[in-house]
Formats: C-alpha cells, structure tokens, sequence
C-alpha cells in the first residue's frame, strides 16, 4: 500500500463545502436543460473550462449561474445525493454542508419547502443507501456593499435555520464577499442564532485580513472560521487561536485558485499546524477548483511533507471539531482511530515487507 493508496482509504469528513459549488458539470448541464436556464457553455468540457476562475467576483457569477439552475425538490435531493456519492467514493463519513437560502429565495424565487424538502430528502436517502450523514449550516450572503436588502436577507436566513434545526441545520454561516463585508455588521444574527442553539462558523480571513478573523471571534463568537488562513499575518492572532483552539476550516486548493497564495508552497498551513493552530483540510467548491477531497488530504504528505502521524490528527480534527452531538462524535472518532490503525498496519507490513 503506497502512501496515497493509504490517504485514499483513510475515513474522512468534511466542514468546508459549499452544496452550490459541489453540483457537477453534467448534472449542472442537465438542470439547466430540464427547467430552461441559459448558461454559457453546452457541454462538460467547456464547463470545466468555464469554471476556471478569473478572479473572486468571476467565482461568484459562476456559483449564482449554478444556483439558477437547480429549482425543483427533485433537484436538489438529485445534487444532494450526488454530492453524498462522492463524498462515499472517497470514505467521507460526515460532512457539515454549506447552504445559501437567500440565493435561492430571493435571486430565484425558490420558496422554502422547495429547497429544504429536497436537501431533507438527499440528506434522509444519503445517510440511508450511502451511510453518508450531512448536517447544514446556512449561511448569510454579504454583497459587494451593505445594502439595506443585507437585514431581509439576513433575518430570512435566520428564520429558515431556525426552522429547521429538527432536520439537520446546526450553524450559522456568513459568505460572499469579505473584503467589502466585514463581520461587525452582523453581530444581531450570530447573537440569535448562538442563543438558539446554533452554532457560528463564518468565513473570515480568506479575501481579508487578520482584522476580518478578529471580527468573526469577538463579535460573532464564532467557534470555527471558514479558511482563516490569513491569520499568520498576525502572530498574537495565532496564538490566540492555537490557545483557544479554534479551528480554521483550510481550502488549500481554494487558496491557491482564489489567488490568497501563489502556489502550495507560499501556503500557510504547516506554519499554522506548527504553531499548535487545529485545522482541517476541505474542498470549498470542489468542481469549481478541480479538485477532491482526496487530493485535498493528499497535499497534506506531498505539498506540505506532513508525517503520518500528524495527517491522521488533521482528518480526526474533521469530527473531533465537528457540531455532532457528543456521542455520536465519540462513537464516529472511535470508529475513525479504528479504520486509521488497521491502515497503518497493512501500510507499515507492506512497506517493510
């Protein structure tokens, strides 16, 4: 067994993925034809070409294009379902998914026992054909600038998370465009949400700086940051998080196609991981950036020359800072520590066979 056959193999989950940015180039191709959307391109190939990124407002184009096109309950139990196969084919166990209601309420017109049947019914059918189980955390979409349509949408967030706490939604999320939409402004949200029972996990420190993950811990209480890898620009930051241990949820192929670092190299992960930061390692948009959650744990050995030891603790990090309820985490990290161990013994005999 290679070091990549192991990585392949070894149990997985995942706190960083966007379901809007997960759809795939055929099936998008095929939505877009079933409901009437226009989009620019006709078939896979020129999708793929399609998706690869001009710059962050590119990005964004992309993903709303792709939110139009899914529209009926059938669609989003088909992507959600999908997105679960995938997430099996790489021994994903868990995955807490990222969802834009107000994307789809009010760019599309899509009411809320549309979309929330369909993601309950891909969720119920993932976990029970794929032993796949997906959690939700809808989050708030910043603009370019804060306009007064910001509280509608936001309250509107608020109110169908609320909602739907029985079936699944366990955070509240702040996305879009944070370098014009800093965190301050949505502290009344987070404050709800976090008195409700949900957990905060905004995006901070991607398209921002360390003033923007700041922000996010002392105003919106987050417990986790969406890639805050911009941190180590600031080391009282760093050390702040290492002793709080708060998690950045880390997108290294996000990063680089985002254009936050050049190239693997400039990366700050291992710097991160060395100064006692927790992290996981994730996807964001995986058709988007043409990349997988596989390759994703893979550049943790063959980018960032991580010991064995150390990738195992970064995918354990997946559930031991996921929003599970605390015996389901303990169960599935047991089953994890179990998996990791009957690996590294078939790879440590073949090795040194």
């Amino acid at each position: 067994m290679s070091i990549e056959e192991y990585l392949n193999a070894a149990p997985k989950a995942e706190l960083h993925l966007h379901l809007e940015g997960a759809v795939r180039p055929a099936t998008l191709l095929t939505l877009a034809r079933r409901n009437g959307v226009e989009l620019p391109v006709q078939t896979v190939e020129e999708a793929q070409q399609w998706f690869k990124y001009r710059d962050f407002s590119h990005f964004v184009d992309i993903f709303v294009d792709i939110a139009r096109c899914i529209q009926t309950v059938e669609d989003y139990e088909l992507v959600v379902y999908e997105l679960a196969e995938t997430l099996a084919q790489q021994n994903a166990r868990y995955a807490e998914v990222t969802f834009s209601p107000s994307t789809h309420e009010f760019l599309k017109g899509v009411p809320h026992e549309i979309y929330f049947t369909g993601l309950t019914q891909g969720r119920q059918r993932a976990l029970r054909e794929l032993n796949v189980e997906i959690n939700w955390i809808f989050d708030i979409v910043r603009t370019a600038t804060q306009l007064p349509a910001i509280p509608v949408r936001a309250d509107y967030t608020l109110k169908v998370a609320l909602e739907g706490m029985s079936d699944g939604v366990i955070g509240l999320g702040l996305g879009g465009n944070e370098a014009k939409g800093p965190p301050e402004p949505f502290a009344q949200w987070f404050e709800q949400a976090k008195a409700a029972g949900l957990h905060s996990v905004p995006h901070a420190g991607e398209h921002a700086g360390p003033a923007s993950i700041w922000g996010a811990l002392h105003v919106l209480g987050a417990e986790r940051i969406g890639h805050g890898v911009r941190a180590i620009e600031d080391p009282e930051l760093v050390a702040w998080l290492a002793e709080k241990q708060i998690l950045l949820e880390v997108s290294p192929t996000s990063n680089i196609c985002l254009d936050v670092y050049p190239d693997y190299e400039h990366h700050p992960f291992p710097k991160l991981l060395a100064a006692g930061v927790p992290l996981t390692v994730n996807t964001d948009d995986p058709p988007l950036f043409n990349t997988t959650l596989n390759h994703e744990v893979n550049l943790l050995h063959s980018a960032f020359h991580l010991d064995l030891d150390t990738i195992d603790q970064v995918l354990l990090n997946g559930i031991c800072y996921s929003f599970l309820p605390p015996a389901r985490k303990q169960a599935l990290e047991a089953e994890f520590q179990t998996r990791l161990t009957e690996l590294r013994q078939q790879y440590v005999d073949e090795a040194t066979a």
